[in-house]
């Protein structure tokens, strides 16, 4: 008679290890998106990378083929990581009207925040990404699902669908990416809730006829 032991390689070491891999992508991704936006996109080496974050060429590229390759990944990143926010601004109130204010507040301060990555080289080649055209369509439908609601309220207005509407209001919001305060950026908030809002609305003046 024989015993079969099998032994595991217990749960708190693969814990372990997976949260130094996470550690050690992170720490790429941020090195060559800091060295990209800094120095242009076609300047940045994987031995560079490799030294800034203090990990072995050999490593490298156990993580990643080429710098594109990690570019791409700190976007996917970074859109996921505001999806994220817009969800959590959604789900912490429960008023349909309100819920859209908050998420369209929330995504005008992103795209205000993020409005220096635009105009670069490298932003040039990240929106090329087919990760930002797939965002695209979930930040439309979240907007648009929300107008649904508020429409159904009696906040915004039931004369234009609202897929119409969530494309207007993104688009318009999209002009926070060239502005230069916060302040511009609420104002141009303010401005684009107007538009939406329903003509009885609570926020709108009422003129007499």
């Amino acid at each position: 008679m024989s015993l079969r032991i099998v032994v595991g390689v217990p749960k708190l070491w693969t814990e372990t290890i997976e949260t130094h891999r996470h550690q050690v992508r992170d720490a790429i991704m941020d090195t060559a998106a800091t060295l990209a936006f800094e120095h242009g996109l076609r300047s940045v080496t994987m031995a560079q990378i490799a030294e800034e974050t203090g990990i072995g060429r050999a490593t490298l590229y156990k993580y990643y083929p080429d710098v594109d390759a990690i570019l791409r990944a700190w976007h996917q990143r970074q859109i996921a990581a505001h999806m994220t926010q817009l969800a959590e601004a959604r789900d912490r109130v429960s008023d349909p009207g309100r819920r859209l204010d908050v998420v369209v507040r929330a995504y005008a301060r992103i795209a205000h925040q993020t409005r220096s990555h635009h105009d670069t080289e490298v932003g040039g080649f990240l929106h090329r990404d087919e990760q930002l055209a797939h965002a695209q369509r979930q930040l439309h439908d979240l907007v648009s699902g929300l107008i649904a609601e508020a429409v159904r309220g009696g906040d915004i207005r039931a004369d234009t669908p609202p897929g119409e509407l969530a494309t207007y209001c993104l688009h318009a919001l999209n002009a926070a990416t060239s502005l230069p305060t916060q302040a511009a950026v609420d104002r141009l908030v303010t401005v684009t809730l107007a538009g939406l809002r329903s003509a009885s609305g609570p926020e709108d003046p009422v003129h007499p006829r």
